[in-house]
């Protein structure tokens, strides 16, 4: 298969469809990203790496069996994207929008992580939110879609805890106003729900399909 990964990041997701076989250009303006997703897969069968974004990907018109986007819809201008999309899929083509939805109330750590983001990452109430509703989806697709959903979990110890909080694009950063209170927030949970050194997050990816 032929696949674009619109707004690819650092190649988590584009690696896993390397693996699979598949021919896949990796969509991403931002230089810096780019470029770590050139180190990690350059020279890998099947890879390029384009720069451009999911309303603009530079790709050929119907060029495209499977068009992905993980973890980054609820970034895109919607009516742009559909659009681009719909310019390079081939007859038959489909998009795929994935994310993971953490389980935020299932657990009192998953509780608590909850209330920590709501109350220091900044925008996180209003991106959770952004694009990933029903009535965003409908219009995306225009027409029926499937949806399928796997539940997963990870464990972290601190460390990776704080730097998978610190990934987000809503957490103030070192030296940013927030910082530093947020982190003595995330020990706190952490030191009060950990069982042998760590936590569980729970999580449910779901993988929406359609044309």
């Amino acid at each position: 298969s032929v696949v674009a990964d619109a707004s690819s990041g650092t190649g988590i997701c584009t690696e896993l469809l390397l693996k699979s076989g598949a021919t896949v250009s990796a969509i991403k303006r931002n230089p810096e990203i780019r470029h770590a997703a050139e180190r990690l897969l350059s020279g890998q069968s099947g890879f390029c790496s384009v720069v451009g974004s999911a309303q603009a990907t530079t790709l050929a018109g119907h060029s495209v069996d499977l068009i992905v986007a993980a973890r980054a819809f609820h970034w895109f201008n919607e009516p742009a994207t559909r659009t681009e999309f719909k310019c390079i899929q081939k007859p038959g083509g489909h998009p795929a929008l994935i994310w993971n939805e953490r389980r935020i109330d299932t657990t009192p750590f998953l509780r608590a992580y909850e209330k920590l983001l709501t109350q220091h990452a900044g925008d996180y109430a209003t991106l959770r939110h952004k694009n990933t509703g029903l009535e965003s989806l409908t219009n995306f697709f225009t027409r029926p879609f499937l949806t399928h959903v796997f539940f997963n979990e990870q464990q972290f110890d601190y460390g990776s805890l704080k730097g998978r909080l610190l990934s987000s694009s809503c957490s103030p950063a070192e030296g940013q106003p927030g910082h530093h209170p947020m982190i003595a927030n995330l020990r706190r949970i952490f030191e009060a729900w950990q069982e042998d050194g760590l936590v569980e997050m729970q999580s449910e990816t779901k993988v929406h399909l359609g044309r």
